[in-house]
């Protein structure tokens, strides 16, 4: 991330024949927006001198306080990659602020930098994050509209000419590759028409807006190649989902802070309570890692996502799972989030759950050693393990109770946020499913 100044970006833009300018930010339920101007109004956007209706985005204001002014962060400057029959189009990140200059409490990207605040007050120096988000390729019909006929029938870690995505895959890594990304891997997914791209961590802020690129170019590129990129968790039936697992890691002063030598297993007691306060917090926060009805589809037992609350130190069947890697490289992998979730509101919950564990001094329990999936009822209760929400309306139940994640998400997104997936949860049930069709029409 480089940080530019506003006469940098201003002799970029001339220099490369820039005609357009997207102001992009996300809403509460991470969809990416942008407010798209000419070039012409290059000066007036880094002058934070834009101002949109915020009373046309979900979870943000009413029609009445509806004026919401954005403010470019200028380090997000990039030109897209890919030409247009307009020219090229270059973007900014934005945090939303009310008219009187201060950050909007329903913006996700300002409130996670609160949080971040509060790590800081804590004696954090950096909270870094590597996600790992899977997607499904699917054909075009001859209107050009997504079909769900699969782009392949590939399995984990197969090649053309099985894997038929391999093409749009590669064009996606040049193109990110491009865009600053340093790509640590690419491969097609256990499901047939799945597969995943893996790139270098960062910062916390920068790695979600990292994320919300990532999607960007992904749809972009796969359309290029007569695809549709789904993030929908569990688009198919009786095959694997697609998570988003994220690997956490917390520096200070001394470096990074998980990080024991003198421990069995190179964990340091920060990193003990970190886990705990994830596991503590887990039924409610899936809530918001886990934001829609489809999610739940996905955290069933049998598809290698988790559905205990649990943690191991290499085992990959529970919750949260402790990568090999020690040194710097020490970090925590959440592996129930997945992309369906909102990067900024997911990350910031996660953040205080963790921090919430190392002020409480919590002690966590043993590691899980053993396949999870494979224990039974009895075991699972001798050892106090508890199941994650089974559906959206549970999850959303624990998230009512948890005062944390009020406190995480600030009360208008958590408001907002409960309203919004209470409806989605209620529209889901009053549907009559093809499922219910077949198995009860007759009888």
């Amino acid at each position: 991330m480089k940080n530019h100044t506003k006469q940098e970006i201003m002799e970029i833009a001339k220099e490369e024949n820039v005609r357009f300018l997207r102001l992009m930010f996300t809403d509460i339920d991470g969809v990416i927006k942008n407010v798209e101007v000419p070039i012409s109004q290059l000066e007036k956007a880094l002058d934070n001198k834009m101002m949109f209706d915020g009373s046309s985005i979900d979870g943000f204001v009413a029609v009445e306080e509806s004026d919401m002014q954005l403010r470019p962060d200028l380090s997000t400057w990039l030109i897209f990659p890919w030409d247009t029959e307009y020219g090229k189009i270059a973007r900014l990140i934005c945090d939303v602020y009310n008219p009187d200059g201060t950050p909007f409490s329903g913006d996700p990207r300002s409130n996670l930098k609160r949080v971040l605040k509060e790590m800081e007050n804590e004696g954090f120096t950096e909270f870094n994050l590597g996600p790992e988000p899977e997607f499904f390729l699917f054909k075009l019909d001859e209107n050009g509209e997504p079909s769900h006929r699969l782009n392949d029938h590939g399995g984990y870690f197969d090649l053309a000419p099985t894997d038929l995505g391999e093409n749009c895959r590669r064009d996606i890594v040049l193109q990110l590759e491009e865009l600053g990304f340093e790509i640590e891997a690419s491969h097609h997914e256990a499901a047939p028409g799945q597969h995943e791209i893996d790139w270098k961590y960062a910062d916390a802020v920068e790695a979600c807006d990292n994320i919300q690129t990532f999607k960007l170019v992904v749809k972009t590129i796969a359309r290029k190649h007569g695809l549709h990129a789904s993030f929908m968790p569990k688009p198919i039936n009786g095959v694997h989902g697609s998570g988003m697992h994220f690997n956490m890691s917390l520096f200070n002063k001394d470096g990074n802070a998980f990080y024991d030598e003198a421990d069995e297993m190179g964990l340091s007691k920060t990193a003990h309570e970190f886990i705990a306060g994830l596991l503590k917090h887990a039924k409610a926060y899936t809530a918001i890692c886990n934001p829609t009805v489809n999610s739940y589809k996905r955290l069933t037992p049998g598809f290698e996502a988790p559905v205990h609350i649990a943690w191991s130190a290499s085992n990959r069947t529970p919750l949260v799972r402790v990568p090999t890697s020690r040194g710097m490289s020490t970090r925590v992998e959440l592996r129930s989030v997945d992309p369906s979730a909102n990067p900024y509101l997911a990350l910031a919950v996660l953040l205080k759950a963790g921090l919430s564990g190392i002020q409480e001094n919590k002690v966590v329990a043993d590691p899980i050693g053993k396949n999870i999936y494979q224990m039974s009822s009895t075991e699972l209760g001798e050892q106090d393990i508890e199941r994650l929400p089974a559906t959206l309306y549970e999850a959303v139940s624990h998230l009512k109770k948890d005062s944390l994640m009020r406190e995480a998400m600030g009360e208008h997104m958590y408001n907002n946020f409960i309203t919004i997936r209470t409806q989605e949860w209620i529209e889901y049930n009053e549907q009559v499913s093809p499922w219910e069709q077949k198995k009860y029409f007759k009888r």
